[in-house]
C-alpha cells in the first residue's frame, strides 16, 4: 500500500528495525557475492560492459560491499563499463541507500521517466533507481535478489473434501477491529490458476508476483545474457504454512496491527524453477553454508583474523561467521539459487565436436572450487 504499507512507511532492516539480514551481519557475505559476479563475468568471456541490478536493496549494504570488491579488483574490470541499477519502491529506503552508496550525492531524475533518481557511487560508478524491473534498461546484466522474494505477497490454499479452497482474510464478527482467516466458500480464480495439477501438499502458498519476476529475469538473460543470483530462505516445494510476521526481531501475529510488521513467507524454489520455463538453466537451491564454503569464506575469514589486531574485532568476525554458517542459525535455512544462460552449462555445439572444446569453467558457489 502506497500510504499504509510496511515498506513505504518504514521498512525496518537492521539492529533497530524488525529483522536483520546477512549483509548487515558481515561484510564477507557481500564480498563473496561480488566475487561470484566477477567470476561469472570472466567465465562468460569478459563482456565489455555489465549492469548490476539489485531488487529490493534494503539499506544498500550488500551493493556497497560488492562495489568495494569491484574497486579492489579494478585492474581486472578496468576495460569493463559497470553501472548499478536499484529496483526500490520504498521512498524511505531509497534515501538510506543513496546516503550509503553515494554519500547523499543524488538528484531526482525528471527528464527520463524510467529512473526516478540518479547518482554516482563513492567508487565512481553510476547508480540509477527504479520502481519496477521493467523500467531497468535492457542489456547484459547481473541480477541480485537477496531476501526479496520472501517479502512479496502470497496466496494461500487449503485442500478440503470439496477440493481446493483459498485462505482469505475477513473481519471477525465476534471481535470488533479484529481480522481472522477464513476459507473461501467455493473455488476462486486464484485456486483455478495457481494450483499445479500434480500438487501433493494439503496447504500451499503461491507467490504469483515472484513467478512474473522470474519470467522477466529469464527472458532478459535469454535475450541479453548475464545471470541472476537469488538468496533467500525457502524450500524446494516441500513446506506448507510458512506465512509469518516479525516486529522488533520477534514473531508477530500477521493479522494484528497491519502495516507495522514485516510479513514474510518462505520462497518456493521449485515454483521459481517452473516459472523460468526452461528459458535459462537453473542451479540450486543450495544451502547458504555450502555456497559460502564453496566461495572460500574460510580462507577469507583466516585472512581477516590475521589482519585484525584487537580481540573485539576477532570475536565479532567469529560471531558473524557463526551466524552465517551455523546450520542452527542462517547456514541451513537460507538458500542460493541461480539463473544462467544454457550455454554457460552446455556447449552450444556439444553434439558435433565435444572433444575439441575446452571444458566449461565450474559455476562458483555451486561447485566446490579447487584452489590451485
Amino acid at each position: 500500500s502506497p500510504s499504509q504499507g510496511y515498506y513505504t512507511r518504514r521498512g525496518g532492516v537492521g539492529e533497530s528495525g524488525d529483522f536483520i539480514t546477512s549483509p548487515e551481519i558481515s561484510q564477507v557475505f557481500g564480498e563473496l557475492i561480488g566475487i561470484w559476479y566477477i567470476s561469472e563475468w570472466m567465465a562468460m568471456g569478459k563482456p565489455n560492459s555489465f549492469q548490476l541490478v539489485e531488487l529490493g536493496p534494503g539499506r544498500g549494504t550488500l551493493t556497497d560491499d560488492i562495489l568495494r570488491v569491484f574497486k579492489q579488483l579494478s585492474s581486472v574490470l578496468s576495460k569493463c563499463d559497470v553501472s548499478v541499477h536499484l529496483v526500490e519502491v520504498s521512498p524511505k529506503l531509497s534515501e538510506i541507500q543513496a546516503v550509503m552508496l553515494t554519500g547523499g550525492k543524488v538528484q531526482p531524475n525528471l527528464e527520463d521517466k524510467s529512473a526516478y533518481m540518479k547518482g554516482i557511487s563513492k567508487t565512481g560508478i553510476p547508480i540509477c533507481w527504479y520502481r519496477d524491473i521493467q523500467d531497468v534498461p535492457p542489456g547484459y546484466s547481473f541480477y541480485l535478489a537477496h531476501e526479496f522474494f520472501d517479502a512479496l505477497p502470497i496466496h494461500k490454499f487449503q485442500r478440503t473434501e470439496k477440493g481446493w479452497r483459498e485462505v482469505l482474510v475477513d473481519i471477525d464478527p465476534e471481535v470488533p477491529d479484529q481480522l481472522r482467516f477464513v476459507l473461501s466458500p467455493s473455488r476462486t480464480p486464484a485456486t483455478q490458476n495457481f494450483i499445479q495439477p500434480e500438487e501433493t501438499r494439503d496447504h500451499v502458498e503461491v507467490c504469483p508476483e515472484a513467478g512474473v519476476i522470474v519470467q522477466r529475469l529469464a527472458c532478459r538473460i535469454e535475450k541479453d545474457g548475464g545471470a541472476a543470483l537469488v538468496a533467500d530462505y525457502g524450500h524446494d516445494g516441500t513446506k506448507t504454512d510458512t506465512f509469518r510476521g516479525f516486529r522488533n526481531h520477534k514473531l508477530h501475529d500477521v493479522l494484528s496491527a497491519p502495516g507495522t510488521a514485516d510479513l514474510t513467507a518462505d520462497v518456493d524454489f521449485s515454483y521459481l524453477r517452473k516459472m523460468a520455463q526452461g528459458r535459462t538453466a537453473t542451479l540450486g537451491p543450495i544451502k547458504q553454508r555450502e555456497f559460502l564454503k564453496n566461495m572460500g569464506i574460510d580462507l577469507r575469514l583466516q585472512m581477516l583474523l590475521q589482519n585484525s589486531g584487537d580481540t573485539a574485532t576477532r570475536e565479532q568476525l567469529l560471531h558473524s561467521y557463526d551466524m552465517l554458517m551455523n546450520p542452527e542459525k542462517m547456514g541451513d535455512c537460507f538458500n542460493f539459487f541461480a539463473l544462467l544462460p544454457h550455454h554457460r552449462l552446455v556447449h552450444p555445439d556439444k553434439k558435433d565436436k565435444a572433444e575439441s572444446k575446452s571444458p566449461l569453467p565450474p559455476v562458483a558457489g555451486f561447485n566446490e572450487l579447487l584452489l590451485k
